[in-house]
């Protein structure tokens, strides 16, 4: 799976992190726009995903969503009720409970966060450092959640997980929101929504994600896969937007702002889904690409699955497939752009920073002669680098004028 504003680190990606110890290595991919891999644990109870879901909760289970029943759900319906919800409380400022955690054991689990974004999401991680320390913490703590929702099923252990394994990761969702967190990184993300109005909905949504990866390798639609989008990499944006906030001069609606960060989300995870092609029908028998377009550019599904490669040279009808969906992921980072100047000055640079290096990446799918086969696009780590002056330039500006007098302008 693929997998925000957290967004560069947050999409999905395929490497193991041990959240509980510095990590002694990385490993390259596989997807939280911003999803994420795998965790290893070295003991102790409930220290990694695997641990959190592998006993059984001794609460009786509340959560029985069925993978089945989340695919046959309204993916449209299920954005707006989580997007109007996040703006309400964000709003109204309401806070979850306030959990009991000492300083000696929540600092070094923040601390912890904070190593699993610098190693993982290395550009965004930087620009998180304009941040005050409250928001830095707060938005490593919902990265590194995120990262451990991802590993369920993109992880080492993801062929043990089941429905009722996510129905218990679910419960432990709201236990966190409930200021009665499980372990030590979990306490982060409690203390994170105790003093911001964070809502649980995108959480849940996330989880329902996963769900949906369990049963549904293949999206007919791109209305299908627009639902799988949100649920893995849009949700990032809507659990961030309370910690970022918006600049003092924006007097536009908030539900704008909040609606571009839902489109960074979904043009991250398109550019994920078109970077991996190869990979997630090679070693997951997994398309995400619309089965529909394919067809409208003739071609099969098992094509995709050995690869539309001969002499080194990708197929023309797989070049034109490409330009298509590389121009509607483009489209989706312009709609994106709009918001981010809305954000609040400490907070613009991260995003910018990650919107700029994702949409990069689709040009190196372009500079690769359009081969998500045999070649996985990336932006090398000097390029990212070089990129963050103009990032850093782009995040000075503030809202335009047009959004200080309360006109939204895309």
């Amino acid at each position: 799976m693929h997998g925000v504003c957290l967004q560069q680190g947050m999409t999905r990606t395929s490497s193991t992190v041990n959240f509980t110890q510095a990590s002694t290595s990385s490993s390259s991919r596989k997807t939280i726009a911003m999803p994420f891999p795998r965790s290893r644990g070295r003991g102790g109870k409930a220290s990694t995903t695997r641990d959190a879901v592998a006993e059984p909760s001794q609460q009786e289970q509340t959560f029985q969503r069925r993978p089945e029943d989340v695919v046959r759900s309204n993916g449209k319906e299920v954005e707006l009720f989580a997007l109007e919800a996040c703006v309400k409380r964000q709003e109204s400022g309401q806070l979850a409970p306030k959990v009991n955690v000492v300083p000696s054991i929540l600092d070094p689990a923040f601390e912890r966060c904070r190593e699993v974004t610098a190693e993982y999401a290395k550009t965004f991680y930087l620009g998180t450092k304009l941040m005050t320390p409250e928001k830095q913490r707060a938005i490593w703590a919902i990265y590194v959640w995120c990262r451990r929702t991802d590993e369920l099923v993109d992880g080492p252990n993801a062929s043990h997980i089941t429905p009722e394994a996510l129905d218990r990761w679910e419960e432990r969702l709201e236990n966190i929101f409930a200021g009665k967190p499980m372990d030590v990184i979990d306490a982060t993300l409690a203390d994170t929504v105790s003093k911001f109005p964070v809502d649980i909905q995108p959480f849940r949504d996330m989880v329902d994600g996963m769900r949906m990866d369990l049963v549904k390798p293949r999206y007919e639609t791109f209305d299908e896969l627009y639902e799988y989008c949100y649920r893995v990499a849009g949700t990032v944006g809507l659990m961030s937007m309370p910690i970022m906030g918006v600049d003092e001069n924006y007097k536009g609606d908030l539900q704008s702002v909040y609606k571009a960060a839902l489109s960074l989300g979904l043009a991250n995870q398109l550019t994920n889904i078109l970077r991996d092609v190869g990979e997630d029908a090679r070693e997951r028998n997994r398309i995400y690409v619309p089965l529909e377009d394919l067809a409208k550019f003739g071609i099969t599904e098992g094509e995709v699955l050995t690869g539309l490669v001969q002499n080194g040279k990708v197929d023309e009808r797989w070049v034109k497939f490409m330009k298509f969906q590389i121009a509607r992921a483009r489209e989706c980072f312009a709609s994106a752009e709009a918001g981010v100047n809305c954000l609040n000055k400490d907070a613009r640079w991260p995003v910018w920073s990650a919107l700029d290096v994702y949409r990069d990446i689709l040009d190196a799918i372009e500079a690769n002669g359009y081969d998500n086969f045999t070649q996985r696009a990336y932006v090398p780590k000097m390029q990212k680098f070089a990129m963050l002056p103009t990032s850093f330039a782009k995040a000075q500006q503030g809202p335009t004028e047009e959004q200080q007098k309360g006109r939204w302008n895309e």
